[in-house]
């Protein structure tokens, strides 16, 4: 059954969209992500263009992020104070990447911008994982091979600004998280994406918090920021 998107103005396949919605929607209640950097390359493939794809995607990733914050909750599994501080930066963040979003479409760039991102940023991320699995491979045949710890203390345990987090146990600085809220909302207005691929293993490696909390609060900063993406798109369009 074929469906016209009169904004996109292209016709697709209506069960192909709802089978993509549930595919996103899997993720981002199992691993903590909005599915944007999915469901966004996945629209452009069934022909929706790029700038179209990218608000559309962060649209969706807000309602697949409410279903799976609302499971977290029930398991007590969110930081609402980690979340907040994630939260303004990833509003400011958020408003930055609307304005250069603005400014390569008014130059007409704007599809080989979206693009490009795509493939340099997924490529960078890939190669990343691809490296960190060379390295897990070759201490695991080390039979002395000393046990990597998730989270060790560092300079970002040394910046000012400190608060105490309760729910993930931590008292740090409110920098690092507002920085990387602020990266991942540039990343959702830019991309379509809801940033959760960067931001657990940010919150995981980066600030110490423990499991049980990071995907929730994950979704939660999620569930605002693409939700102030898609009306800044819409009302930038």
């Amino acid at each position: 059954m074929q469906l016209y998107l009169p904004i996109a103005e292209v016709s697709v396949n209506a069960f192909l969209i709802l089978g993509l919605g549930g595919i996103v929607g899997f993720l981002s209640g199992m691993f903590g992500v909005g599915g944007g950097f999915l469901i966004t390359p996945l629209l452009f493939f069934i022909g929706v263009p790029p700038a179209v794809a990218v608000a559309t995607g962060a649209n969706q990733v807000v309602a697949s992020s409410i279903s799976g914050v609302l499971a977290q909750l029930r398991r007590k599994g969110v930081d609402f104070a980690m979340g907040g501080v994630l939260l303004a930066g990833g509003v400011v963040g958020s408003a930055i990447g609307v304005w250069v979003f603005g400014v390569m479409t008014r130059l007409g760039q704007i599809d080989l911008f979206v693009q490009l991102s795509y493939v340099i940023f997924l490529g960078l991320i890939g190669a990343m994982m691809f490296q960190e699995s060379v390295r897990s491979l070759l201490r695991s045949r080390k039979a002395n091979a000393p046990i990597r710890r998730a989270h060790v203390h560092s300079w970002v345990h040394g910046l000012p600004f400190k608060m105490k987090f309760r729910a993930s146990g931590l008292y740090i600085s409110v920098i690092p998280p507002a920085l990387i809220g602020a990266a991942v909302g540039f990343l959702s207005a830019i991309m379509g994406v809801g940033g959760g691929f960067i931001l657990v293993p940010a919150m995981i490696y980066l600030l110490g918090m423990p499991t049980k909390v990071v995907i929730g609060t994950s979704l939660f900063q999620i569930i605002f920021v693409t939700s102030f993406t898609t009306v800044a798109h819409a009302v930038n369009s």
